[in-house]
């Protein structure tokens, strides 16, 4: 069912991630309901915004990383591409930053 997927370590611990993510911010939305309030997003967020924002921007930061991961390969000198837990590492900052402070 899942063979179209290659799913790796970082890949299954990413989406578990996700998934404990939206578990917990529908608890919390339950237990204490949200308002807007401006960061340094240029719009009025909710948490649930900020959340949404953070996991395409942890996508994209990851995509990204795996696509230029051969060429840092290349430009680094390295003897294998680099970790994607590098980018798990990044993505997860960035999201709890966005949480945070947008």
């Amino acid at each position: 069912m899942l063979d179209w997927m290659v799913w790796t370590t970082p890949v299954a611990i990413f989406f578990i991630c996700v998934v404990l993510a939206l578990i917990g911010m529908t608890v919390w939305e339950i237990k204490s309901p949200t308002t807007l309030r401006r960061g340094w997003l240029p719009l009025e967020t909710t948490r649930g915004d900020r959340l949404f924002i953070g996991l395409l921007t942890a996508a994209y930061i990851n995509l990204v990383f795996v696509g230029i991961a051969g060429k840092l390969q290349e430009w680094l000198s390295l003897d294998a591409e680099p970790s994607i837990w590098i980018s798990f590492v990044l993505s997860m900052l960035v999201l709890m930053l966005i949480m945070r402070k947008g």
